[in-house]
C-alpha cells in the first residue's frame, strides 16, 4: 500500500531507508545534510525497532561505524555535507576495497553557490575515484525510491552506494508517495569473504581487479536503471546530457517537451551506451550538470579535438554557483541561437519581497562576548593573529568584531596557531567550537602539548552544534577532562562563563594566559540562545 507525504529531499532520502529495512544512521551534522539523520531521529519506527540514530564526532568515524554495521549484515546510511567526503575520503575510498555486507548508503550532500559552505566541490569525483556506483536523484521522489533501490544495488554487488544531493533538492519540499509499511531489518549475518576486510597488500592485489571488473557490471546495470534514460526527439542538430536536479531546469524552460533529444543521468557509472547512441545520432552534445563538470570531462576526453562538446569548460553553462532555468536557457540560446521551441526569459533581479541579510551572530549568543572580550586583550599587541574554525563563531570575522585572520577547515585553527608559533608569531590564537573541538580539534591540540606550544586556545563552548540547528556535542561536560586528559597542564585549562557581565574578567584571564610562555586553553561556557530557548519552551510545556 501507498500513501503520499509532503517531505524535503532529505527527508525523502532518509524515510526511503527506513522503510527499506534500515537497521542504522551515521552523520556528523552539515548544511545541507543534516535534516536526514534528524528525520531519522524523529521517526516513530527507529524507536520501536531500535535503530541506531546517533551523532558522531565527525564524518570519519560516521563512515566507519556505518561498515561496521554493514559488516554484521544489517543496513546503514551516513550522511555528511559535501566538504565531510575529505574528513571520510580515507575510509570511504578503502570501503570500495572491503566491500559492503549489508546494504550501505554514503550519502553526500553537496552545495553549489557555497550557502554554508567553503567551496563548491563535487562528490561524485570520489565516487568515481573510489570505483564506487553514485545516484543522484532529480526530485524528492527519487530521492526516496533510491534508497532501497541502492540498499539493494549495494547488496547486489557488495559495495557501498555513493547518494550525490545538492542544496536545493536537499531543502525544497515535494509530495512523495511512500510505502505504508517497512520491510523487515535484515538478520546478523557475516561477509562471504571475511578476509577481503583486513586490507592487507597480498589480499587488496587480489580484491583490486575484481573492482575494477565489478565497476563495469555497474555500468550495465546503469544502462537499465529506472533513473536513467534516453528521450529521442524530432531535432538531432543537438543532443543534451542532463545529470541530476538539473533535468528539472531543462523541463522548466522547454514546457511542451525538449525538442532535442536528452540522456538523463541518475546513476554512475556513466551508461555507455545511451551517450554513444546521442552522439551518433545528434550533430553536437551540450552536458548540463549541477556542481563541476565530471560528465562533460569523460565526454571531452584528454585531447577534445572534435569540438562537438559544449558545457562548462566550453564557456556555455555557467561554472561557478548554481543551475538556474535562465542560465540553462542560456546556454542552449548560445549554442543554437533563439529556438522556437524556447519560451521568453523569466524576469531577472532579486526579489522585491525577501531582501538578502547578512548573516549576524545572534543578540545574547555568548561567542560575541568571547570577541569582545578577546579584541580587548590583543589591543596591546602590534600584530596579533587569531585562526579560526568552523562554527557560527566564523562570524566573528565579519563587523563589528573582524576578530578572525584564517578559517580553512574543521580543526585548522589550532593546528595553523600553532604552526604560526613555530614561525615565532606572537600571539597567536586558536578559537574553535566545542563540537569542532571533538571533530578535529584534539589531536591538533596532542600536537601542541607535546610540545608546550605558546599559544592560546579558546573553545567557545556553547553546548551544542549550534551552526546547524543544536544537534548533540560529543564534548558537552567534558571538554576540560578531554584537555587535561591530553596532556594539558591543569593549571592552564581555564574555565569561565561568556557572560556580558563577565567581560573584564574575560579581559583579565585572557590577559593572563597570553603571557604564559607555553599552551594554555580557556574554555569560555554559555548555552547557545538558541537551545536554551527551546529547553525552555519544552520545560514550561511539561
Amino acid at each position: 500500500m501507498k500513501t503520499k507525504r509532503l517531505l524535503l529531499g532529505d527527508e525523502a532520502l532518509a524515510l526511503g531507508a527506513l522503510n527499506a529495512g534500515l537497521s542504522g544512521a551515521y552523520a556528523y551534522p552539515g548544511t545541507p545534510s543534516t535534516e536526514i539523520l534528524e528525520f531519522v531521529q524523529a521517526n516513530p519506527l527507529t524507536a520501536e525497532r531500535g535503530i541506531h540514530s546517533h551523532w558522531s564526532s565527525n564524518e570519519k568515524t560516521a563512515v566507519e561505524e556505518a561498515l561496521g554495521m554493514s559488516f554484521c549484515g544489517k543496513r546503514a546510511i551516513v550522511s555528511m555535507k559535501h566538504v565531510g567526503m575529505n574528513v571520510a575520503a580515507d575510509c570511504f575510498v578503502n570501503s570500495g576495497m572491503t566491500g559492503a555486507n549489508g546494504g550501505l548508503l554514503v550519502i553526500a550532500a553537496d552545495d553549489p553557490s557555497m550557502h554554508s559552505s567553503q567551496n563548491e566541490q563535487d562528490s561524485r569525483f570520489y565516487a568515481d575515484f573510489a570505483f564506487i556506483p553514485a545516484l543522484e536523484p532529480s526530485n524528492q521522489q527519487e530521492a526516496y525510491d533510491m534508497a532501497r533501490y541502492g540498499l539493494e544495488l549495494s547488496e547486489k554487488y557488495a559495495i557501498p552506494v555513493m547518494v550525490r544531493l545538492v542544496t536545493r533538492l536537499s531543502h525544497s519540499r515535494a509530495v512523495v508517495e511512500v510505502d505504508e509499511q517497512a520491510e523487515p531489518q535484515n538478520e546478523l549475518h557475516y561477509p562471504a569473504s571475511p578476509r577481503q576486510w583486513v586490507l592487507m597488500p597480498g589480499i587488496s592485489k587480489k580484491r583490486y581487479p575484481v573492482l575494477i571488473e565489478d565497476y563495469e557490471k555497474l555500468r550495465d546495470e546503469a544502462e537499465k536503471s529506472p533513473f536513467n534514460s534516453y528521450t529521442d526527439a524530432p531535432d538531432h542538430s543537438l543532443g543534451i546530457v542532463v545529470t541530476g536536479l538539473a533535468a528539472n531546469y531543462l523541463a522548466e524552460i522547454f514546457p511542451k517537451g525538449c525538442p532535442f533529444p536528452v540522456v538523463k543521468i541518475s546513476q554512475y557509472p556513466l551508461p555507455t551506451k545511451m551517450i554513444s547512441r546521442l552522439f551518433d545520432e545528434c550533430d553536437e552534445v551540450m552536458v548540463i550538470e549541477e556542481g563541476q563538470p565530471l560528465v562533460e570531462r569523460q565526454l571531452r576526453g584528454l585531447l577534445d579535438r572534435h569540438g562537438r562538446v559544449y558545457g562548462k569548460l566550453s564557456g556555455e553553462v555557467v561554472r561557478t554557483g548554481e543551475l538556474t532555468p535562465d542560465n540553462v536557457r542560456a546556454a542552449i540560446v548560445k549554442v543554437k541561437g533563439d529556438h522556437e521551441a524556447l519560451m521568453p526569459q523569466t524576469v531577472k533581479g532579486e526579489s522585491q519581497i525577501v531582501q538578502p541579510r547578512p548573516p549576524a551572530l545572534c543578540q545574547g549568543c555568548g561567542h560575541r562576548d568571547v570577541y569582545g572580550a578577546l579584541n580587548d586583550a590583543l589591543a596591546k599587541f602590534e600584530n596579533p593573529k587569531v585562526f579560526g574554525d568552523i562554527g557560527c563563531y566564523t562570524l566573528g570575522f565579519l563587523s563589528p568584531f573582524n576578530a578572525i585572520d584564517t578559517v580553512v577547515d574543521m580543526g585548522a585553527s589550532i593546528t595553523m596557531a600553532k604552526g604560526a608559533a613555530d614561525a615565532g608569531q606572537h600571539p597567536a590564537v586558536a578559537i574553535i567550537g566545542d563540537s569542532t573541538f571533538t571533530h578535529s580539534g584534539m589531536t591538533g591540540l596532542l600536537d601542541a602539548i607535546n610540545e608546550d606550544s605558546p599559544i592560546l586556545v579558546i573553545i567557545s563552548d556553547n553546548l551544542t552544534t549550534g551552526m546547524t540547528g543544536g544537534q548533540d556535542s560529543q564534548g558537552t561536560g567534558k571538554i576540560e577532562d578531554i584537555c587535561i586528559g591530553l596532556g594539558a597542564a591543569p593549571e592552564h585549562v581555564r574555565t569561565i562563563d561568556a557572560l556580558p557581565k563577565n567581560h573584564d574578567d574575560l579581559v583579565a584571564l585572557f590577559t593572563e594566559e597570553l603571557d604564559h610562555k607555553g599552551l594554555s586553553v580557556v574554555v569560555a561556557r554559555r548555552e547557545c540562545i538558541q537551545t536554551a530557548r527551546r529547553h525552555a519552551s519544552a520545560k514550561n510545556k511539561k
